[in-house]
Formats: structure tokens, sequence, C-alpha cells
């Protein structure tokens, strides 16, 4: 006997679990099926993002911070010590608990919003009495409308699976037990650049090889440099438009051949190699084929700018659609789709959107870069300010980076700002609201911001949009 309901999603990650507790608010039964273990085969809500993604990286990111202020810092604020040590496996295991954390905080939105769990595979198998038929092992339900929000996978190198030992996906990257003494990374994106910056602060020396010849290429081009100094110095060693070779595992470790820049032969020898070259959709098991739900050539869900498929009342949200693969914009996706099934008329604006990478410094940017904007011939003012100038900064002891702020040279509207230093993730969100209320600069610029606050930065790259900075 099938159970009923009116909305089932497929995946309980940031999208999938959002939307599911969006359609229960709104008054629908709804249940939700997601296929995540944990080390004991128990359910583990939260996607990739949860278990293997944004939440565990940042534990680690923070852990390895702390460890290297007290190594690097501590003594300019008077603090001495001696016998600094990381325990990695106490990291690892603090890393584990908040997690956890995570994943029952979900579990208990659930019980809160009446939302039934189903812990196993979602599969389609067929249309049924106006909706669809879908299996979770032994269990068979119906629903009047199904999201999709099964996310992604890491992309392996072709002929170079990972084995999560020697070869690391982010997967593999979170659950190192002891700090490699050499530490590759293909890929200077996101997750490179943040597992590179932990197990760097930890001690290891790490070499990240970049097909590309420009350095995080979708950030805007001023404050990318202004990161890259920041990272040099530090000592990640990157290197951009690499042709990577041959890789070969053995007991010593991963030996990469490559191509540098200039066309060159190169080799490097490390004790372990995280890919971190994008992520692909993740539709295995989903039963596409039974149903005739349409695929594109990448294999993500097609959608229109509703997230409605080719088949009537079937949704995909997140990962496993285009646009950014961004845990945020996926939940900005669950919940309007929640709400166009109720009648509404939800809503999710691509243009505010925001980007974080948690290096340090931070780097935070929304809206369009210099480079876009001088490609579409746009007319544009642009003000950036230096932390070096922010009274805040100063007493952080954090004074890398900028606050760079576009605007339209006519409307003053706000066209794009791009933080790199310290909070920048934090920062960001006064000026997405900016955008998303179409705030002009001058509107930033006239708002009382608080001193001392890394925030004023934002006001005075505001101001230099008018060459009328207060502090610089």
């Amino acid at each position: 006997m099938s159970k009923n309901f009116d909305v089932i999603v497929i995946g309980g990650g940031p999208g999938g679990y959002i939307a599911a507790i969006r359609a229960a608010q709104l008054g629908f039964n709804v249940a939700c099926i997601d296929e995540w273990k944990n080390a004991k085969g128990g359910p583990a809500l939260g996607g990739t993002c949860t278990n293997v993604g944004c939440i565990p990286s940042k534990a680690l990111l923070q852990s390895s911070e702390h460890f290297d202020q007290a190594g690097h810092h501590f003594a300019d604020h008077g603090i001495s010590l001696s016998g600094l040590q990381m325990d990695v496996a106490k990291m690892i295991a603090r890393k584990d608990i908040v997690v956890k954390q995570n994943n029952d905080g979900i579990q208990y939105l659930f019980k809160k919003n009446k939302v039934t769990f189903f812990h196993g595979r979602g599969t389609f198998v067929a249309a049924k009495d106006g909706g669809y038929e879908l299996t979770v092992g032994e269990e068979s339900l119906v629903g009047k409308h199904v999201i999709v929000a099964t996310g992604s996978n890491a992309r392996a190198l072709p002929g170079t699976p990972f084995d999560e030992e020697l070869v690391l996906s982010n997967d593999g990257a979170l659950r190192v037990g002891a700090v490699p003494k050499k530490l590759g990374l293909i890929g200077s994106g996101v997750i490179g650049l943040e597992m590179g910056s932990v197990w760097r602060r930890l001690g290891s020396e790490v070499t990240i090889l970049e097909g590309l010849p420009t350095f995080l290429g979708a950030v805007d081009e001023q404050i990318a440099k202004e990161a890259k100094k920041a990272f040099d110095k530090q000592g990640l060693k990157i290197n951009l438009g690499v042709k990577v070779g041959e890789i070969k595992t053995g007991k010593k470790g991963v030996s990469i051949a490559y191509t540098d820049a200039k066309g060159e032969a190169q080799s490097l020898d490390v004790d372990k190699l995280i890919v971190s070259i994008g992520r692909v959709p993740n539709t295995i098991g989903l039963g596409a084929d039974a149903v005739g739900l349409a695929l594109d050539e990448r294999g993500a869900i097609v959608v229109d700018g509703d997230c409605k498929t080719n088949l009537p009342n079937v949704w995909a949200i997140g990962d496993v659609v285009r646009g950014p693969m961004l845990a945020h914009k996926a939940e900005e996706e669950g919940v309007a789709v929640a709400e166009r099934i109720a009648g509404q008329h939800g809503h999710v604006n691509f243009n505010t959107v925001p980007w974080v990478i948690y290096t340090n410094p931070e780097i935070a940017w929304v809206g369009q870069t210099e480079q876009q904007l001088k490609g579409a011939g746009r007319a544009y003012k642009a003000g950036t300010f230096p932390f070096l100038a922010n009274g805040r900064a100063r007493a952080l002891g954090d004074t890398t980076g900028m606050v760079k702020m576009l605007a339209d040279a006519t409307t003053d509207e706000i066209l794009g700002v791009h933080i790199v230093g310290p909070q920048a993730s934090e920062l960001i969100a006064e000026c997405v609201m900016a955008m998303e209320f179409r705030a002009s600069a001058e509107d930033i610029a006239r708002i009382c911001h608080a001193h001392p606050s890394l925030s004023e930065s934002t006001k005075e790259a505001a101001l230099a949009v008018d060459k009328r900075t207060l502090n610089f």
C-alpha cells in the first residue's frame, strides 16, 4: 500500500530540507527522502554541505586558524607560549561533532514542522494517479508534486578515480588523519583554496596546480590579485596555466606529471593529492528514464526559470540544475518552489546571490565584476577602500585587503561589491541587501555605520565611488 503525500522532496541537503519545511509551513503533507548515512549507518541529513562540504570545512578552517594565530600572531599581543602542537585527531573529532549537531538539528526541524522523513534512496517508478510513484527501499510513496534536490558529486580526473586515501575529493580531504608533509591540489577554486589553507597552516608544504591562466577568474581581477599576493606571502605555491598529465599512486604517495605555463615538463611528488576541479549533477539511481525526466548534456535536470522540469508537477532545485552550485542558492530555490506549488510567487534573484571563499583573507562578492561591466560596455564608477585605513582592522591586526564598490555612472545604482579581507563573508550581507533594494552608492555613503567597525570600510568604498573618502 503506497503512502500518499502532497509534496515529496528527494534529497535532504540545503535545498531539499528547506523546501520540505517551507512546503509544510504552507499546509502541505510533506515527505523528504535522503540517503546520507553517518558512521553508524543512521541518517545524516544536510547533504554534501553539512556532511562533507560547507560545515565541516569551516570547522577545520577555524581550528587551523586558531593554530596559525597562536604560532605566528599571539606574540604581537604579548601572549607567549611554548610547546605548541596540533592534535589532528581531536580537531577531526570536533569537526565531526559540529556536523552531527547540524544533522540532529535538521531532524528536529522535520519533527517540529511535521515533515515525514524516509531514510534511503528515492527512485521514480512511474506516473500514477495524477502524481508520481517513488520507492525508498521497500516503501512505496505517491506524491502529487515532487521536488528533486539530489545535489552533486565531486568531479574526478579522467583515469584517476578517488580512492579517498591518496587521491582525495572534498570528502577525503576532510578526513585526513595526520598532517601530510607535502600536499598537492589540482584546481584553485573554493574547495582547493580552503583545504589548502587548512593544511598549510598546520605545516604542510602545499602546491596548487591550476589549468586556467588567471587566478580566480570569476572574481573581480583587482580583488583576485590582492588575494593571490596574500596567499603567496603565506607560502601557498600556486601554479597557473598548467596541463596535468599522468598521475601515479604508490606506497610513497602520488606523483603528478604536468606541463607548466611555459610548456616545460614538470613533476610533483606529494603525500596526498586533493582534486577539486568542479562538481557534476547527481542523478544516480533517480530513475529519470522511468518517467521521462529530461536531462541536459551535463547530466543536469532541465528546468525553466521557475524550476519546473519537462514533467507536470515535477520540480528540481540546487546543484542538480543550472546556476551556481551554492547551498544558499539551493535554499532560495527551495523556498520559491514550495511557494509556487502553493500558488504564490516565489522569487530568486541570481544577480544578488553572494559568493564567499573562506580563506584568510576571506573573499566575498555579489553582482558584477569590473571586467564584466567593461565587457558589456556599461558605464560605471568604481570606489575602493583599504582595510589598512580602518581602525577596527588595525585593532584586530588584520589589515589585508579592501572593499571595492561598482556603481552605474549615471544612476549610481550599485552593480557589484567585491571584498577581500577580514570577515568579508559577514560584510557582504549589507551589500546584498542594498542591491536587492536597488540602492545607490550614495545610499550606503549616507548611512551611519558603527565606529570602530569593519563595516565602515563598506561606507568608505561607497564614498570613494564619488571620490570623497573621509579616512583615506
